[in-house]
C-alpha cells in the first residue's frame, strides 16, 4: 500500500451564540484573521479562493484583499444563502489556496444555528507548514478565534487509528477547555496552556493544548506516534476528560 504523503487537518468545533448568532460577514472576518496568521508561514498560503465545481470556477472569486473579505466573496455567498436561508438554520463555505497536490491547502468553515456545533477546518500538505510550532500556534489562534469546545491536529486520516470512534482523537495535538497537568497526561509530550480572560479582564488558563510528538511532525505511518496518541485518548477517557461528539 503507497503510504500517504504528509499532511495535516486542524479541526475545531464551535458553538454559535444563539441570542447574537454571527452573520456571513462574521464567518469571513473569522476566516480572514485565519488566513492573516497562516500568510507568515508560506507564500502559498497567501491566496485564497472561493471553492468551485471546476478549477476555473475555483479560481474565479478571490477570498481576500489585504483590508479583508473582497466584496466578490461576500456578494456570491449571499446570495447562495439567501436562497437556502428558510429551509436550512446553517451555511457553510469552502476556500482553497489554488494549488494541487503537496502544495495545497483547503479551509472549511461551516455555521449551524443550532444546539449543534458548528466547525471550522484547515487541511493542507504544505511541508513548509508541518512543523511542531506552526501547527501549535495554528490551534492557539484558532482557539482564540472561536473559542472551540474542542480542537483537534492530525493527519486527515487519523481517525481511523483512534481508539474511540465517538471522541475526538489526540492524534499529534488536541485542544480541551480544561486545565490539565502532566499527573493527569503523564504520556504526552508537552501541555501548552491556553491562557484568556475571565468575567474581571484578568489573565486566567482557560484549557491546554496536549502534544503528543514534539521532536518531528506527527505520522499516522509511525507506530510510535500512534501508540502515544492511543494511550493518551485512553487516559483521557479513564478520567471522564475527553467528550463524546454527541455531548458537545
Amino acid at each position: 500500500m503507497k503510504t500517504p504523503p504528509p499532511n495535516i487537518e486542524l479541526t475545531a468545533q464551535f458553538r454559535v451564540d444563539l441570542e447574537h448568532p454571527p452573520v456571513l460577514a462574521d464567518d469571513l472576518t473569522c476566516a480572514f484573521m485565519l488566513q492573516q496568521h497562516l500568510s507568515q508561514y508560506s507564500p502559498k498560503l497567501v491566496e485564497w479562493y472561493l471553492g468551485g465545481n471546476s478549477q476555473e470556477d475555483a479560481l474565479r472569486y478571490s477570498a481576500f484583499d489585504e483590508n479583508g473579505p473582497t466584496k466578490a466573496i461576500e456578494a456570491v455567498l449571499t446570495a447562495q444563502f439567501r436562497k437556502q436561508k428558510n429551509i436550512f438554520p446553517m451555511r457553510g463555505f469552502g476556500l482553497w489556496n489554488g494549488e494541487d497536490s503537496t502544495s495545497g491547502a483547503s479551509l472549511n468553515l461551516f455555521i449551524q444555528e443550532t444546539q449543534r456545533p458548528s466547525d471550522v477546518r484547515f487541511e493542507t500538505d504544505i511541508s513548509d507548514f508541518l512543523n511542531y510550532q506552526c501547527v501549535l500556534n495554528t490551534m492557539l489562534k484558532m482557539v482564540d478565534i472561536w473559542q472551540p469546545l474542542f480542537a483537534s491536529a492530525a493527519p486527515a486520516f487519523y481517525g481511523e487509528k483512534a481508539v474511540f470512534k465517538d471522541r475526538p482523537g489526540v492524534g499529534w495535538m488536541l485542544y480541551l477547555p480544561k486545565v490539565l497537568t502532566a499527573q493527569q497526561v503523564p504520556e504526552a509530550r508537552a501541555l501548552v496552556p491556553v491562557m484568556g480572560k475571565n468575567e474581571k479582564g484578568q489573565d486566567q488558563q482557560i484549557g491546554t493544548i496536549i502534544v503528543s510528538v514534539t521532536d518531528e511532525p506527527f505520522s499516522s505511518e509511525n507506530a510510535e506516534h500512534v501508540k502515544t496518541a492511543n494511550a493518551i485518548e485512553i487516559r483521557l477517557v479513564d478520567q471522564d476528560l475527553l467528550p463524546r461528539y454527541a455531548d458537545l
